[in-house]
């Protein structure tokens, strides 16, 4: 039964991922960056991912102003409400990202490159703030996902197609 189970989420991952969204050509800047100029998206359901933040782990570690820490916690907790709606990471197709400090813009770049595999990374704002609602707060990252949608790298919606 095990064995039954683990294949069929096997399966549901790969078809996740594979018919998750077109991400649109990048430039060599766009892809140093780690974004898209713009994701299409036709049918799945939508998913509105509330802006992450994180004082505390999954552990119960106190993370408050660890930067790197904080950046994994977000996006582990982003990936858990988009688990709980039947997708993962790989559907997030839009993020919002506000920094406290704009020195973690080129880290926070470098980190989301290993959350986003062959180059499919969201469209996407960084922004700097001046602070957040909580002490000890480093970032908050807004997503949205689109789960089962009908476009993807291999079934272009684009007017322009490959």
């Amino acid at each position: 039964m095990k064995k039954i189970i683990l294949l069929g989420l096997s399966v549901f991952a790969m078809l996740t991922s594979v018919w998750s969204a077109e991400y649109m050509d990048k430039t060599p800047f766009q892809l140093s960056r780690a974004f898209s100029p713009g994701v299409i998206t036709q049918g799945g359901k939508i998913v509105w991912v509330a802006g992450q933040t994180s004082t505390v782990d999954n552990n119960g570690k106190d993370i408050s102003n660890n930067f790197e820490a904080q950046v994994k916690q977000d996006f582990a907790q982003i990936d858990a409400v988009l688990r709980d709606a039947g997708g993962s990471l790989a559907n997030v197709v839009q993020m919002t990202v506000f920094i406290k400090e704009s020195r973690y813009g080129d880290k926070f770049v470098e980190m989301r490159k290993d959350f986003f595999q062959n180059g499919n990374y969201p469209g996407s704002a960084l922004i700097t703030v001046t602070n957040f609602a909580r002490p000890g707060i480093e970032i908050e990252i807004q997503a949205i996902g689109v789960i089962g949608d009908e476009c993807s790298s291999e079934h272009r919606c684009s007017v322009r197609k490959k």
